[in-house]
C-alpha cells in the first residue's frame, strides 16, 4: 500500500489571482495495480494551497523518509515564492512595485531588486519581447483595474472606459525596464506594475521539479490546479493527462507526458463574471484593455515550465489569426487553440500526440503550418 500525506495550508484566493486555473485534469494519479506475485512500488501525494490553487505533488518509488523531506522542502518553497512574488502581499514585489511607480525618466539611479526577483523579471522580459508583448506582466494595473479577484462578489463591474484609455495611453511594457551593469533595475515608465500571474506558477514548478531530481527523485508530477509539470514515468506506464472541454466538465483530449515535459493551459472559464448580461473573464489584452474575445483556451506542451505558463497566455492573448506567428517566435511546437466559435486549431505536432475523446459536432480541427 501507498502512504498518503496531506497538508493543506489555506492562503487566502485573492492573493495571486491575476492567471485563470487550468482545466487540465489529472487522471493518473491511482495506485498502479501489479500482479499479486509483484511487490508494488510506493506512491506518496502531497498538497499545497499557494497561488490561490491546490498544488499537488506525487511522488513514485522512492522511500518514505525521501518523499516527506522533498514534501517539506517543496513546502517552504512554495510558501516563499507566494509571499515574495504576489503584488497583493506585503513582500519583494509589492515593494518594487512601489519603487516603480515612484520611478521617473530623469532618473538613472536604478532600483536594488532582491535577488530572487531578478532571474523572474529577466526571463519576463525576454518572453515578453518573444510573444510580440501579448504576454506582458508590466500590466499589473489594468489587473488591479478589473479587479477580477472580487469575480464572485455580486457588486463586481467592470472598470470604466475612460480609466482603461487612461491606462492604455501610459502603455506599460516590459521593454521600459532594463539592468544596468549592477542588475539595478532602470525603469522609464512609473505606469508599470509588474503581476507575474501569467508566469510565476510555471517558473515556480520549474524550480522544484529541479529541487526533486537534486534529491534524486526521478519519477514525480507537480500539478498546480491542472497546469503541471513531469519528471521520469509513473511505474511502467507514461504519465497520461486530461485536457478539460472549456465550456463543460468533461474531458476533450487526452495526452501522455513525457520526461521533464510540462503542460500548461489558459482559459476563459475559471475567473468570470457577469454584468448587464455580458460575460467578462479574467484575461485581458494589452493592447485593448479588456478581456480577449477570440480564444475559448490555448493548451501548450513544452520542456520549460515558465516559458509553457507565458506561452499559454501569449497565443490566447494572439487570438485565432495570430497565434501561429506568436508559437514560432516563442519556440513552440505542440499547441492547441479552441476559437470563439468551439473550433479547434492545433499544431502537426500537437495532433500527433493528443487523442480526442470529444469535442463538439459543430466543431471543426484546424490543423497549422508545421512550426
Amino acid at each position: 500500500m501507498y502512504r498518503t500525506a496531506l497538508k493543506i495550508k489555506h492562503i487566502p484566493q485573492h492573493h495571486f489571482s491575476a492567471r485563470r486555473y487550468i482545466s487540465l485534469i489529472i487522471g493518473l494519479v491511482s495506485i498502479v495495480v501489479l500482479s499479486a506475485c509483484t511487490q508494488p512500488e510506493k506512491q506518496y501525494n502531497y498538497s499545497i494551497f499557494t497561488f490561490g490553487t491546490l498544488v499537488d505533488i506525487t511522488i513514485f518509488g522512492v522511500d518514505e523518509k525521501l518523499a516527506e523531506a522533498a514534501f517539506e522542502l517543496l513546502q517552504k518553497d512554495f510558501d516563499q515564492y507566494h509571499q515574495q512574488w504576489s503584488p497583493w502581499t506585503n513582500g519583494e514585489l509589492a515593494e518594487l512595485n512601489r519603487q516603480l511607480s515612484e520611478s521617473t525618466k530623469a532618473d538613472k539611479k536604478g532600483i536594488t531588486v532582491p535577488t530572487q526577483l531578478i532571474p523572474l523579471i529577466k526571463s519576463s522580459m525576454i518572453l515578453s519581447a518573444q510573444s510580440n508583448s501579448y504576454f506582458n506582466p508590466a500590466i499589473g494595473n489594468l489587473i488591479n483595474l478589473w479587479q477580477f479577484h472580487r469575480y464572485q462578489e455580486k457588486d463586481i463591474k467592470p472598470p470604466d472606459d475612460e480609466l482603461i484609455r487612461s491606462l492604455l495611453e501610459k502603455n506599460p511594457r516590459m521593454s521600459d525596464l532594463s539592468f544596468d551593469m549592477h542588475d539595478r533595475l532602470i525603469n522609464t515608465n512609473p505606469a508599470v506594475s509588474l503581476n507575474f500571474g501569467a508566469f510565476a506558477k510555471g517558473y515556480a514548478i520549474a524550480l522544484q521539479i529541479e529541487q526533486l531530481r537534486q534529491l534524486g527523485i526521478e519519477n514525480a508530477i507537480i500539478n498546480a490546479g491542472g497546469d503541471l509539470s513531469v519528471i521520469g514515468r509513473h511505474g511502467d506506464r507514461a504519465w497520461n493527462i486530461g485536457i478539460r472541454h472549456p465550456r463543460s466538465d468533461e474531458v476533450l483530449a487526452s495526452v501522455e507526458v513525457k520526461d521533464n515535459e510540462s503542460v500548461f493551459t489558459s482559459g476563459d472559464y475559471e475567473r468570470l463574471y457577469y454584468y448587464q448580461d455580458k460575460r467578462y473573464h479574467h484575461i485581458l489584452n494589452p493592447e485593448t484593455g479588456y478581456p480577449t474575445d477570440d480564444a475559448q483556451s490555448v493548451t501548450v506542451i513544452h520542456g520549460d515550465a515558465g516559458l509553457a505558463d507565458a506561452a499559454a497566455t501569449a497565443l490566447f492573448v494572439a487570438g485565432s489569426k495570430r497565434w501561429i506567428s506568436t508559437a514560432k517566435t516563442m519556440g513552440i511546437r505542440y499547441a492547441m487553440l479552441i476559437d470563439a466559435d468551439g473550433d479547434i486549431h492545433i499544431t502537426p505536432a500537437m495532433q500527433k500526440r493528443i487523442k480526442f475523446l470529444k469535442k463538439s459536432p459543430t466543431s471543426h480541427i484546424i490543423v497549422s503550418e508545421e512550426l
